[in-house]
């Protein structure tokens, strides 16, 4: 009568062959848990930070385009024409338009700093709406209005009040601007896309032009416009922006700044996954060597059960579940490592935890199937084993 051996059977046996040799199991299991760890903790990593890059863009929205005057023949800066925003506005599909003028001014803490010592702070006069185009909000205080632009008041960028040490508005900070004491009447929050006005203080037209006589020519203009005709409105802001000289007006999108630290997110992560799979690699060398190693420590365990009645595909299989257990403890082991450091990241950088539940399913059948690989081999050599010779001492 042909012997049978039940599948679950089958995986008693592997426990038990495991079971009998715990130290090497778990060293073995440990380079498995290690290779898993990693690619769960780089994909979870990179698509929480995906996820939080892709909330700030829908936020932010990607229909923005920022319009700056290039160099000129001399190597200069062009002007643009003061009416240049009010001429944005008349191309159909844009929706709103801010702009803001630089301000040849220079921002102290105090009266007693000397001149030459500045802040690296760009003092930037502004329309009233500029937070509402780059869809920014305010840290602490409020941004400038009518009233407010009329007189000696000034928001500053996060950047620019970290640099004159303002970290908030009790008691009301003031700080001197080329003989002016202005008033800070607020802190805009973090500008990811904006950096440069993350570092100025802005100020209103009326109080620029009486102060510092500046104008209304801009500096840079803000344009938000239609997600579906983007493109289209960036290829003739230049010409409406500066009839004479469309050549010197520079156009970009500063989304796209968000969009390629994203594609280089994606090469390091996929760098990253490859070094993971080295190590998955080199973990299933191992589970392969400790296989072979117990295949011949076990020859006398094989010769019996062969003796009693257990068929070739019966050690097979043994061997195999034996590897594959292994295998499957150290990606179980893993996937919980690389899920603990992902959140432990996430929660740290204030980022959207996301794990990919297909990567976790991704990673559990390749360490099976590392398991698998590895144990093929010890398993056929096992059961290729004469019964007389493996009892034989």
């Amino acid at each position: 009568m042909r012997s049978r051996l039940r599948f679950f059977d089958a995986i008693g046996l592997g426990i038990r062959g495991l079971s009998s040799r715990v130290a090497r199991a778990v060293l073995t299991a440990t380079g498995i848990a290690i290779g898993i760890a990693a690619i769960v903790a780089v994909l979870g990593i990179s698509a929480s930070g995906r996820a939080d890059l892709l909330a700030t863009l829908d936020e932010l929205g990607t229909n923005l385009l920022r319009v700056e005057p290039g160099a000129g023949i001399f190597g200069n800066a062009d002007e643009v024409p003061e009416e240049a925003a009010d001429m944005t506005l008349r191309i159909r599909p844009v929706q709103q338009v801010t702009a803001t003028t630089r301000a040849e001014a220079t921002v102290r803490r105090n009266d007693l700093i000397p001149e030459l010592e500045t802040s690296g702070i760009a003092v930037l006069a502004a329309d009233n709406d500029l937070l509402d185009v780059l869809r920014a909000s305010m840290q602490h205080g409020r941004f400038i209005d009518d009233a407010t632009a009329q007189v000696p008041t000034m928001v500053l960028g996060p950047v620019a009040a970290q640099r004159l040490g303002i970290t908030d508005l009790n008691p009301i900070p003031r700080v001197y601007v080329d003989g002016t004491w202005f008033t800070v009447i607020g802190i805009t929050a973090e500008m990811e896309i904006h950096p440069d006005l993350e570092r100025s203080a802005v100020i209103g037209y009326p109080v620029a032009a009486k102060l510092f006589e500046t104008t209304r020519s801009p500096t840079t203009i803000y344009v938000r416009a239609s997600q579906e005709f983007i493109d289209d409105v960036a290829e003739v802001l230049p010409a409406t922006v500066n009839p004479e000289q469309p050549d010197a007006v520079q156009v970009s999108r500063p989304s796209d700044a968000l969009d390629a630290r994203r594609a280089a997110d994606e090469a390091l992560t996929n760098l990253l996954i490859g070094l993971g799979a080295v190590a998955l690699l080199v973990a299933g060398v191992a589970i392969a060597n400790i296989m072979v190693i117990s295949v011949l420590e076990r020859r006398m365990e094989i010769g019996v059960r062969r003796a009693i009645g257990a068929t070739r595909g019966h050690i097979r299989l043994q061997f195999l579940i034996e590897s594959m257990l292994l295998a499957g403890i150290g990606g179980v082991l893993g996937i919980a490592l690389g899920a603990a450091i992902t959140i432990g990241y996430a929660a740290s950088r204030d980022l959207t935890l996301a794990v990919p539940p297909q990567g976790l399913a991704l990673s559990v059948l390749a360490a099976l199937a590392i398991g698998a690989i590895a144990g093929l081999y010890p398993a056929i050599r096992a059961s290729r084993i004469p019964p007389a010779e493996a009892v034989r001492k």
